[in-house]
């Protein structure tokens, strides 16, 4: 009879515990949702009129620039992705989850040779904001030695995967001199491989000062870059690095922009 007493506390024990973590969990990520993000046009106008951008560099205050940004592994087809470009003038932000990249190293150095921007993805694409501050830390600082020794250069903006952040990725981003860089257009190429969904995606997202996430490794998203370079540079747009597009402000660590 004990027992039995016992039971009905122990599951409504249970159930109380299981409601208090979820929603701790759904305040997270309201709290993360809630956080101030930067716009690129919002940085460049806090820059004192009258400063111009680096010497050769497009100055996105006049042009119609936008971003193009690729998430993942530098692994094949890196190469055909950055033939591409290279064939659109258009540099882009590549983002890099370290654990692979040693694989790669001549694909790494192309990307910084060719012009482009590298940031740091983080080592094993681990959720940011579900791990300690110690774990956040290694995360980002052993991808950021990896591509500079390979590139001679340490990133200066991260990518949180999934675009999780919060205050704690935030403030050991600082500490390590970085930016976290969102995006305001996804393809999601991660959940399809038709390539014809993919443009109609990235296209019907664009905007001037926008940036676009793409990850180079899944079926669909390099056979579909053809399209979206061609259809971008008729409507217009230039294309930029996520500083040049910042310039002549320059991202500050921590910060978050979008």
């Amino acid at each position: 009879m004990k027992i039995l007493r016992k039971r009905p506390r122990l599951l409504i024990s249970l159930t109380l515990a299981v409601v208090a973590a979820v929603t701790v969990t759904v305040a997270m990520v309201i709290q993360a949702n809630k956080m101030e993000t930067l716009s690129p046009r919002e940085e460049r106008d806090r820059v004192a009129s009258g400063t111009g951008v680096p010497s050769g560099q497009v100055d996105c205050r006049k042009a119609k620039c936008i971003a193009l940004t690729f998430d993942g592994n530098p692994g094949e087809p890196t190469d055909r992705l950055m033939d591409l470009l290279k064939q659109y003038k258009a540099p882009s932000t590549f983002f890099l989850e370290g654990r692979r990249i040693h694989k790669f190293p001549d694909v790494v150095r192309r990307i910084a040779k060719d012009g482009h921007e590298i940031g740091d993805h983080t080592w094993t694409h681990a959720v940011l904001t579900d791990v300690s501050d110690a774990q956040i830390r290694d995360e980002l600082r052993r991808t950021a030695r990896a591509i500079s020794g390979l590139t001679g250069s340490e990133p200066t903006l991260m990518r949180p995967p999934q675009g999780r952040t919060d205050d704690r990725v935030s403030k050991v981003a600082k500490e390590l001199g970085m930016a976290q860089v969102l995006w305001t257009v996804t393809a999601k190429d991660y959940e399809t491989d038709d390539s014809a969904l993919i443009i109609k995606r990235v296209l019907d997202g664009a905007s001037r000062d926008g940036i676009i996430l793409l990850h180079p490794l899944h079926k669909g998203t390099v056979p579909a870059m053809p399209s979206i370079l061609q259809a971008l540079s008729k409507q217009g747009y230039t294309f930029v690095t996520v500083s040049q597009l910042l310039a002549p402000a320059k991202a500050e660590p921590g910060k978050i922009y979008r």
